[in-house]
């Protein structure tokens, strides 16, 4: 592919790819907590493990894109305006600040954390919401830290998903520019061993009893290559990690393969979330030399069909959720009646991903 092309086809890449950049919303100031309380919303505890800078330039910001030598805690709640006042499934951001409860996501308290405190707060939280499950998620490419805080809480409050949410945030830069998508990618490589850490660390905690891990885009990546590292391990124990929610992953067929088969017979249940319209993952296949990505696959073609049987990974195409307008790459987040009220009516049973065949798309 020539340079001008290279050069084109990135450009679009990262526009279909910008989730987390939202027109309209202030550009700082987002995590300052706001006094006013309204009847009606919701308010979601969000603990937080990161792997990012503490910003220096922006205390409504508290973390930055820049890679931070050690993991960062923090502890956030956000409160969510009346289901009446706000579409399901979309984070509705203030328009300046403070922000308004009535109508918008706001903060209302926002904190750092040392681990101990952290891991003692999941604990709390382990005890108050019996029987003890927690939720980790790691978001994708071109996501700022509050976009990765409120877009956690929305899917936590709209999915009703029950457990501790757990926030792992990697060094996202957040920006729509050329070098943004190959920046983001060595961050997700450079917060794997940290991820590991986190599920380790929770693993061990007796008042956790169940740990599901919920990755999109290009978070899959930092997902899926802190899960081969887990279980390769000579000393590995069958753990207390459930289910692994693979949401449009950019991560290239041939390596995911070779990456569960190192992982082995006894990893976590498998759910996979595909859309054969998701531009951003077409794009991101012509980058990456023409393999397609796992997000994109036909779950009804071959090789696809037999493989993901073979291992067991139960596969949810949301193609046929298309509609006008809509963002494929998105899709799962924000069509919560059909795609992320299933992952709450699973995990509430505790029905395992590959037995829920007989849950309707519809």
């Amino acid at each position: 592919m020539a340079e001008s092309q290279l050069v084109v086809v990135f450009a679009a890449m990262i526009v279909s790819f910008g989730l987390g950049g939202c027109s309209g919303r202030p550009s700082q100031g987002v995590l300052v907590p706001v006094a006013e309380t309204v009847a009606g919303a919701a308010r979601v505890p969000v603990l937080v493990a990161t792997t990012r800078q503490r910003s220096a330039t922006d205390i409504g910001e508290m973390f930055s894109g820049g890679r931070a030598d050690v993991v960062s805690y923090a502890a956030i709640t956000v409160s969510i305006p009346p289901d009446a006042a706000r579409e399901i499934g979309q984070v509705q951001w203030p328009s300046s600040i403070p922000g308004d409860p009535n109508r918008d996501f706001v903060t209302v308290s926002a904190d750092y954390i040392d681990k101990p405190t952290f891991m003692n707060s999941v604990t709390a939280e382990a005890k108050r919401v019996r029987p003890g499950k927690v939720l980790i998620f790691v978001h994708g490419f071109n996501n700022k830290f509050d976009d990765a805080v409120y877009r956690f809480a929305q899917i936590v409050h709209d999915s009703g998903a029950p457990g501790v949410p757990v926030l792992f945030t990697w060094p996202s830069r957040g920006e729509i520019k050329l070098g943004a998508y190959t920046y983001d990618r060595e961050s997700a490589n450079y917060s794997r061993d940290a991820l590991e850490d986190l599920i380790g660390a929770l693993d061990r905690n007796p008042n956790v009893s169940e740990i599901n891990l919920l990755a999109h885009s290009m978070g899959n990546w930092v997902a899926l290559e802190a899960l081969r590292s887990r279980y390769i391990r000579p000393d590995r124990v069958v753990d207390k990690l459930k289910n692994v929610m693979l949401v449009a992953p950019d991560v290239d067929v041939d390596v995911f393969r070779t990456q569960i088969h190192r992982m082995g017979a006894k990893r976590p249940r498998f759910s996979l979330f595909v859309s054969q319209d998701d531009r951003a993952l077409a794009l991101s296949k012509t980058i990456w030399g023409g393999v397609p990505r796992l997000g994109e696959v036909n779950p009804e073609e071959e090789p696809y069909r037999s493989e993901l049987a073979r291992d067991q990974i139960e596969v949810f195409d949301l193609t046929s959720l298309k509609r006008a307008g809509d963002d494929a790459h998105d899709r799962a987040f924000s069509d919560v009646t059909s795609v992320v009220a299933m992952i709450k009516q699973r995990l509430r049973a505790g029905q395992p991903m590959t037995e829920a065949k007989s849950i309707s798309m519809d």
